[in-house]
């Protein structure tokens, strides 16, 4: 039986994790710089420790649109995606978790308009459902060009 550690989040009303590996840092939400010409859940970059990383709302990617509520919580957790930091707004950071393989099933084969391509998963824990990210396959090649094209 292998254990998988993630780092559980939530979008909207909805728990998420992902994989701690790819979990570069979690930091509060700071002054993003705009770019143009980006998909609308691209909110533009941040300098981070000398190195500039682009900046994607989750809630918007997932269709959910702005967070108007409580922003308080909102942090960016920079995964690192195919070599590239890249930071994921979410409303808030909840906990690591250790998660065994049976605790997670297959993710149905339709989810909501998510793209079922980045999920991995759904893990039971207790009462709740969370659902397992991706982070690697969250932009598609498509998004990860314009990204590059956008920063340069």
């Amino acid at each position: 039986m292998t254990e998988k550690k993630v780092v559980s989040f939530t979008v909207g009303k909805e728990e998420y994790a992902v994989d701690i590996m790819l979990v570069n840092s979690i930091i509060e939400t700071t002054d993003v710089t705009r770019l143009p010409n980006t998909p609308d859940f691209v909110e533009g970059v941040i300098n981070l420790r000398g190195e500039v990383i682009p900046i994607i709302n989750l809630r918007k990617k997932f269709g959910l649109g702005e967070n108007t509520e409580n922003r308080k919580d909102e942090r960016i957790i920079v995964v690192n995606i195919k070599n590239k930091n890249v930071g994921m707004v979410v409303d808030s950071v909840k906990e690591v978790l250790n998660l065994s393989d049976e605790q997670v099933e297959e993710p149905p084969t339709v989810v909501g308009g998510l793209r079922r391509t980045f999920l991995e998963g759904i893990a039971k824990q207790e009462d709740r459902l969370i659902i397992l990210i991706d982070a690697e396959k969250i932009l598609t090649e498509e998004e990860m060009i314009k990204l590059e094209t956008a920063e340069n």
